[in-house]
Formats: structure tokens, sequence, C-alpha cells
């Protein structure tokens, strides 16, 4: 064994995580991430020399910058290890919360799977975890066969991969290898899947990204039109910075824009990306939004109130399909 592939193995044994080689390209791109704004602002602050002199003067200006840009990598990283809405999770928590108010005894099985292993919770006395026929199904297999069309069996809300009983709306992510909770999608920046835990979130940290990129690009090209002919080769510098941060601003712009679209209409990335090939959404027009309550009822839900939503009857979707009508918009029925 070569001295590099000992070195390795050491680096594995000290951080398994970068065992992984999917974790490994993860922690990559979050270096990378890092050293990319830790550049900016350390370009920004070793050219500039009249920010330097404004800082001393208005220590607020640079502060509140400052503090942006902490807010945000820290906002990065939270949302990296946050917990999306796994179904395996909610489902344990949900069933021991009803097994204790209503004191009945459960048993916790967990049987191996592909990777992860699959998760059945079953009442002492009950056949099977996925029996939702009779009294001895589990509170979360009640919970999500109520929230599917009359006559659905069990195979339509059990998950082939983890063998999880899934909410409308949740999807296996097979990078995670996990179901997750209204599954937006994974991002690979972050490492880990957007869903109905994160997504509020992860919509803010686009917004902070958003505002810390306008921030700096201002502040370069202010010392650009103030020093454009000092020192060229910082000049040439600022410049290959400035034309790089306007091009990522622009695909930022665009991901807020569309997030904040899926947001006001109640979608996700994967329903709009993937519509004819989910079983709820096929047939549906395009033009419906199945899920929508309304521009500030979705608003809010996304915000603040999070329920599992049962799939919508063939009344409601005629009902959504209806062309809006001026006494609806005075009535705001689209909110």
């Amino acid at each position: 064994m070569t001295a590099v592939d000992q070195t390795m193995n050491i680096c594995f044994r000290s951080f398994p995580c970068l065992s992984d080689p999917a974790q490994r390209s993860s922690s990559c791109l979050k270096l990378v991430l890092l050293l990319t704004h830790l550049i900016y602002a350390g370009v920004l602050f070793l050219f500039d020399g009249d920010l330097v002199e404004k800082t001393k003067r208005e220590p607020w200006f640079t502060a509140l910058y400052l503090l942006l840009f902490v807010v945000t990598l820290g906002q990065y990283y939270a949302i990296s290890v946050s917990n999306p809405g796994y179904v395996v999770d909610v489902m344990k928590n949900f069933n021991k919360k009803n097994v204790v108010h209503k004191k009945t005894p459960e048993t916790t099985n967990q049987p191996a799977s592909s990777k992860n292993g699959s998760v059945v919770i079953s009442i002492e006395g009950s056949q099977s975890g996925k029996n939702v026929a009779g009294s001895n199904a589990t509170h979360w297999s009640k919970l999500v066969s109520e929230l599917y069309p009359p006559g659905s069996t069990v195979r339509t809300w059990t998950c082939t991969y983890c063998n999880v009983e899934q909410p409308p709306r949740a999807k296996h992510c097979h990078d995670c290898d996990k179901c997750v909770l209204q599954f937006d999608h994974h991002c690979v920046w972050l490492g880990n899947c957007i869903g109905q835990g994160n997504h509020c979130q992860f919509w803010w940290y686009l917004c902070e990204e958003t505002a810390v990129c306008i921030w700096t690009g201002f502040l370069y090209l202010s010392h650009l039109m103030a020093h454009i002919t000092m020192v060229w080769w910082q000049d040439a510098i600022m410049i290959l910075l400035l034309i790089a941060l306007s091009i990522s601003l622009i695909f930022l712009l665009l991901l807020l824009l569309f997030h904040s679209y899926l947001i006001l209409t109640n979608q996700t990335t994967y329903e709009l990306v993937r519509r004819r090939r989910i079983s709820y959404l096929r047939g549906i027009p395009e033009r419906v939004h199945p899920f929508s309550k309304g521009v500030c009822r979705n608003i809010y839900s996304f915000c603040c109130s999070y329920r599992f939503e049962p799939i919508p009857t063939p009344q409601e979707i005629e009902e959504k399909s209806r062309q809006y009508t001026c006494s609806d918009v005075a009535t705001c029925r689209c909110c």
C-alpha cells in the first residue's frame, strides 16, 4: 500500500462521510461555494481602498453587508443538514403521539431494506402494518388511506423502494434513499433534498443569496467606475469576477422567480416537470393547479401551516377548471 493510499484510508476513517462518493462530491461543492464567497469579499476589501475608508467613517454600512454575507452562508449550511420531511420520521412521530394519546401499546419493527431499511409500525394484535381496512390498522395507515380516493389499494400509496406508506405528493429520493413529503427536488449544491420541511428555508436562502450578489455587484461596479484606469490587472480581475457574478445572478433570479411561482400556485418542481407521469395529475389540464387554495392561503400554508393534502375530488377539479369571472375577482376567489 502506497503512502497516498494510507493517507486516504486515514482520512476516510477520520471523516466517514468522505468514503461515500456522493457525499464527497457534495462536500467539495460546499467548499467551492464557501471559497467563492470568500474570494469575492476578499478581493473587494483588498482592492477597494475607498470601501475601507468608508468602513472607518460609516461602519454600519459594511457591518450590514457582512451580516447578510454571514447569514446567507449560515442559511446555506443549515439547509444542507436540515430534514426535508422524511416520511419515515413523520410516520414514527405520528404513530407515537397517537399511541401515547390513546394509551395503546405499540411495537416497532425495522426489517432490512435496500439501503436504509424499511420501517413498519404496527399495534399489538394487528396482522400487518399495512392493513388499513379494519380497526387493526396503524394510525398512519388510516391517515394515508383517507387522503386517497375511495377504492385505492395499499399498493397505490406504498413506496416500491423502501416499503413506506406515502401521503400524496411524497416521493422517494434515490440520492437520499428515503421518501420525502411534498418532494420538490434533490439539490446537488446542498447535498440534500428540498421538501416540505425545508422548502421555505430554501426560498429565503435564494432571496438572501440574490441580495448578496446584487450588493456585491454594486460595490464592484462602484469601484470600477471610480478606478478603471488605476491598476489594469486589478481591474481585469474585478471585471472577470463581475462577469461571473452577473451570470450567477441571472440564474439566481430565474430560480427565485420560478420557486415563487411554485409557492403561489402550490406546486413542486417535481409535479411541474413530471406532471404527465404522476398518477394523480394525469389527465388534469396543465393550467389547473389541483392543490392550489388561492394565492394568500398558498403562501400561508407554505410559510406557517403545512397540512397533509388529500387528492382533490373530480368535483373540486371541475371547480378549479372554471374560468375566473369579474365577480370571482371581486370576491377574491383567486386569493
